[in-house]
Formats: C-alpha cells, structure tokens, sequence
C-alpha cells in the first residue's frame, strides 16, 4: 500500500520507534522517511543481520536503503551528522550523505548551543531537567529571540545580550551570512560560556556539510512520489506542551507537525509502546519498580552524563490512554518487547498481570496492533498485514483501523 504513515512514541522516548520505522521499510514500499521533530538527541536502535546502528539524525529506513528529508521542524547538528555518516559507512551504507536532504528552514544546533545547554544543567544540581546535553533546549530558545533585548526574560530564561538571527541549514550556502549569525552568537553566549570554537573553522565545517547533502526549500513532490514514512522522535509524554515540565523537550512530539508537512494528505497514525514503562533520568515516572529495571537489562541504553540513569517500571494504562488523547488518537499500535515475562500493567491504584500485551493494549485503546516487536532485531519484527479482526469501538478519538 501507499498510504502515509507517522510513528509517534507513546511513553518517555525509547519505546522502539526506529525498530518500528526499519520494519516498515524492510519490504521496499517506502520512498522516503521524515523526521518531523527533535534533533541529535534522538536514539532510535535498529539491528539489522547483526549489524546495530543508534539512528540520532538520520532516518531509521537508511538500513532498508531508504532516504532521510529533515523537515524544518528539526534542529540539525552538521558535526554529530558528518560522525554519524562515517559510523554508518563503517557497518556498510555506501556514501550515507547521498540519502541525506534537509530543508533550508531547519535551524542549526551549534558548539554554542551544546556548550550553554550544558552550563545551564550543571548550575540546576539536584534539579537538573534530564536535558541530553545536545543543545535541542537552547536551540529552540535561541531562535525564539527576535525583538528580545538583554534583560528580557524569554521562556523563563533571562537574555544576557542582544541576540542575532538564529542561523539556519540555508544559511550554510551562503558564507557571509553564515559567518555574521555565528559571531553574534559568540558574542551573545560569552557571558555564560566564554570562549567558544573557533569561527573560521566553523563556517569551513558547515560549508563543507552544505556541499556533502541536498538542501531543499521544501517538500514539493515528496509526498506522492511514493509512500512516506514521518519518524518521531522522544515521545509523548515528553511533549513540550503535553509533558510534564520541567522534565520535558522542546518539541513538538504529537502528530502535528507531520500533519502540517502532510497538507492535508491522509496519514495512518501508529502510537509505539513497550510492554513496560522506561524513562532515563529526571521526572515522574509512576509505576516505577526496581525489580523491573533488575529484571529486563537494557542493551542499548545506559546512564547518560547528563541525562541521568535509565529507569523502568509497569506498564501504565492511564498514561497510554493520556498519550493517544494527546495525539488526538491513533489508528494503531506498535507494540515491542513482546518476549518480556511476567509483564504487570498499573490501571488506577491495582497492579495487574498483564498475560497477553496484545489484547490488553487493543481493548484498552481500541486500535489493532499492526507491528509486533520481540527482540531487538529486524527479523524479530512483524508488520500485521491482516490483523485478525476488525474492530468498531474506536475509543479515545482513535479513527477505525487498517492494514498498515
């Protein structure tokens, strides 16, 4: 089929939405994957006939061979792209950079960025948000600031200087401005950081990076040359309006954005969820449990310096059921960790066994389930071509499910 599809996390991120996208695009029905979220914090896992990559900037489809557009709606990071191509030319992607496109709109995460999204996570101590420290935060604010003047306070940050225009992927192509949006940049973040990387290797490095992709002006074309899959990236509950601040990004998770790319072209939304809940670091996380942490280790997450300990718990209905309303429903599930044993789900104030996830998790949210994950591996995936009944309670505003 050609139809659309976007992949959005239901939980705290880490809920299998790169597995999710690379099952999708294993059968080579999908022309193109766009993120429409986030930046170089994302960590989407795929393994595929022993090969594992963490997808940050690229799309999760690029094992399959599938290109990669960033909307605008990313915050793009050249330096983090140019290592992440080389990792994926040592596990055997020829020329990764080809499958690569960006929008000019899309604004650029720098060195200054990183540098003062850190300082400011180190001065909060104990009550550190659990930013990843890529600079997605200060990314976002920076660009927020035309017409700010110093003293103002911006999204609860005070501004130290006089900012400059934010610069932008586009800006890449043109060396002159490039080179003035990066000095007023220097100048604004010297107070909290000092010194910062030298501007004439910076602009060497982001010319070099606007001659290696293609930079687009838009996405005329894109969306019925074939079928596109919209990668998300964080999840829900992380969602900067839907989430719980300040343990947030700031980013717009739900479908919003992939609905705004799609003008009005029709997209099967699919929620992903493990079968139990995970969170890395700071934050609420209700039905966390030791014993489940203890009981289902983690291969491909760990503690992060900034981002704090990987943390796990029971299966929560009532946030799943908050998230698929947050997202104004959703016309399936993905559901991973399925090999998971002796799973519990928390439904109010009782703690359940929860002895078949699929037809909890379909009853619960009225959606079938279409893509089935039990282990970390291409081959451990299942896209549901037929699922195995056809369901007309919808709930939660979720719209009458189909095969994916």
């Amino acid at each position: 089929m050609n139809d659309h599809v976007i992949v959005v996390g239901l939980g705290f991120g880490d809920e299998g939405k790169g597995a999710t996208v690379d099952a999708l695009c294993a059968d080579g029905s999908v022309s193109a994957v766009v993120r429409f979220n986030g930046g170089a914090q994302a960590a989407h896992n795929v393994v595929v006939d022993g090969r594992h990559h963490t997808f940050s900037q690229f799309g999760s489809g690029t094992l399959a061979g599938v290109p990669t557009w960033l909307s605008r709606f990313v915050l793009v990071e050249p330096i983090a792209l140019a290592t992440e191509s080389r990792e994926l030319e040592a596990i055997g992607v020829a020329d990764p950079l080809s499958l690569m496109s960006i929008d000019a709109r899309a604004l650029l995460t720098t060195p200054f960025h990183v540098a003062a999204n850190r300082a400011r996570e180190r001065a909060r101590g104990d009550d550190r948000h659990g930013s990843c420290g890529k600079g997605i935060g200060e990314t976002v604010w920076y660009g927020l600031l035309a017409g700010a003047v110093e003293g103002d306070v911006v999204e609860g940050q005070r501004v130290l200087g006089e900012p400059g225009p934010a610069p932008t992927v586009g800006d890449c192509l043109n060396p002159i401005t490039l080179r003035r949006r990066l000095d007023a940049l220097a100048r604004f973040y010297e107070p909290l950081i000092g010194g910062g990387p030298s501007i004439d290797e910076l602009v060497g490095l982001y010319r070099a990076f606007a001659d290696a992709v293609r930079i687009t002006s838009g996405h005329e074309g894109l969306l019925d040359a074939g079928r596109v899959v919209f990668e998300g990236a964080q999840g829900v509950l992380l969602d900067e309006t839907h989430g719980f601040h300040p343990h947030t990004t700031w980013s717009t998770v739900v479908p919003r954005n992939a609905r705004e790319l799609l003008r009005g072209r029709p997209a099967r939304v699919i929620g992903v969820t493990r079968t139990y809940q995970t969170r890395h670091g700071a934050g609420p996380l209700p039905t966390e449990d030791p014993a489940v942490l203890a009981r289902f280790p983690e291969r491909h997450n760990g503690t992060g310096e900034f981002q704090g300990a990987w943390r796990a718990g029971h299966l929560d209905a009532n946030l799943l059921r908050y998230s698929v309303d947050c997202c104004g429903g959703i016309d399936g599930l993905a559901v991973t960790h399925l090999d998971a044993q002796g799973l519990k789900v928390a439904t109010g104030d009782s703690l359940e066994d929860l002895s078949d996830p699929v037809a909890y998790l379909e009853d619960l949210l009225g959606v079938d389930v279409l893509v089935t994950g039990t282990g970390p591996a291409r081959a451990d995936y299942e896209v549901r071509e037929n699922p195995p009944h056809d369901r007309v309670d919808v709930g939660l505003g979720g719209r009458h499910s189909a095969p994916v």
